[in-house]
């Protein structure tokens, strides 16, 4: 366990190198990648027009589940599976990867790097520690978590064998390390109950880290787990507060992350994400989670892919999707609901803000029909680009660009500044 002191000079150098990064942001070339089904597609990033152009695209083994930059911004990590999501009756798929690339610092155009590496089953995350030693990667279907050790030029090393049989819940969604890199926190979501099955409690695993090594420290599951499903949570740049999204209850929960590198036992702030939480339809669900740059504002996305018949077809049912955003309190933590903006698509899975702080583009996965009026139309999947208020954070709709997801799914998008 560390001290106070150790854990203050931590965050001190996690703030210094945050500004540092902050710095070279705004001289340095920001790209964004998205993904359709296995070809992932790199666009410029026009943050004062608030466009994307396509530039390349890329070709991984199967349909990209996720992706993560290097610490140093010279090399990218896709993990990619023929598995279907969902897990129990989902078919598991036979080709799990973890690839490597080397980006190019002028144009984040990818090479290949190393030797693909096979994974036990569907990857659903995948994220480098803090020292761009490791590549951490979790399992939804059985809940895993694996760590590989990183070659000096990038590539994907062999995997760290774990000491310990370690409890890593049910259904991991994300595993990530905190800014002091000496634990990991694989964030579990659990699943809803359903005519065959009694609900799967949820937790927040979190564990030691060293050298690779995994070891049980923590785990958070109010109510034994039931009623609480947690997906995804993001880090303050500056403070020592963990924003975690509750998928399953439509909430958002913050922890203190205390200086040996757990969580407070109970949340400090517990507030719904919904912009309308008495009208909840079926398949609603909150998703993924980023803290704004300068920690004053926190944005997490509201899904609902749920149908009703109308007409005879199969339309939208209303739900909300969109992006939240929450002022947060600098003094308190508390996140307080400042407004949503509709996400002009169906399922926002993954979304990013540019590192200046001044643009959002949000990535829906799949086209749906909707009505309108006596109508049904077709709400196509896209890229979402809004801009960021100046201050307030509050979200101002630009531009969506269609993406056909005739060849699988829109799984995931992301931005990475180039070194």
């Amino acid at each position: 366990m560390i001290s106070r002191r150790t854990f203050t000079a931590l965050v001190a150098g996690a703030i210094a190198a945050g500004r540092k990064a902050h710095a070279q942001a705004a001289t340095s070339k920001t790209v964004f990648y998205s993904a359709v089904g296995p070809e992932l597609t790199l666009y410029d990033l026009d943050v004062a027009g608030a466009a994307l152009s396509k530039r390349a695209s890329f070709m991984l083994p199967a349909n990209v589940q996720y992706a993560w930059p290097h610490p140093s911004r010279r090399y990218f990590y896709v993990v990619s599976s023929n598995g279907e999501p969902g897990g129990g009756d989902a078919p598991k798929g036979n080709t799990h990867v973890l690839s490597a690339f080397q980006m190019n610092p002028a144009s984040g155009v990818l090479t290949p790097l190393g030797t693909p590496q096979n994974l036990p089953s569907r990857p659903i995350h995948v994220s480098v520690d803090r020292a761009g030693e490791f590549v951490l990667t979790a399992y939804n279907d059985p809940s895993n978590v694996t760590v590989h050790r990183l070659n000096r030029d990038g590539s994907v090393g062999q995997s760290v064998a774990q000491t310990e049989k370690l409890d890593f819940g049910i259904y991991g969604h994300q595993i990530r390390t905190t800014p002091s890199n000496q634990t990991a926190i694989l964030v579990t979501r659990g699943n809803n109950a359903t005519a065959r099955k009694a609900e799967d409690p949820g937790a927040i695993k979190v564990f030691s880290f060293r050298d690779g090594v995994l070891k049980s420290l923590q785990s958070i599951a109010p109510g034994n787990g039931l009623g609480f499903g947690p997906r995804h949570l993001d880090f303050h740049p500056t403070k020592p507060w963990v924003f975690v999204s509750i998928e399953r209850q439509n909430q958002l929960y913050v922890y203190e992350l205390k200086g040996d590198g757990t969580l407070s036992t109970q949340p400090l702030f517990v507030k719904q994400t919904l912009a309308d939480p008495r009208n909840v339809r079926p398949s609603q669900g909150a998703g993924t989670i980023h803290i704004h740059p300068n920690g004053r504002v926190v944005y997490l996305t509201n899904r609902n892919a749920g149908t009703v018949e109308f007409q005879g077809k199969q339309v939208f049912n209303g739900g909300e999707n969109n992006v939240a955003a929450f002022s947060i309190d600098q003094n308190t933590a508390e996140p307080r609901l400042s407004g949503t903006a509709d996400g002009h698509g169906i399922q926002l899975r993954t979304f990013a803000v540019d590192p200046s702080g001044r643009l959002l583009v949000a990535a829906s996965i799949q086209p749906l029909p909707v009505r309108n009026g006596d109508r049904v139309e077709t709400l196509s999947a896209g890229l979402s680009v809004y801009r960021v208020g100046e201050g307030d954070g509050k979200l101002t709709f630009v531009r969506k660009y269609d993406v056909d997801t005739a060849k699988g799914t829109q799984f995931w998008g992301g931005m990475v500044t180039l070194a």
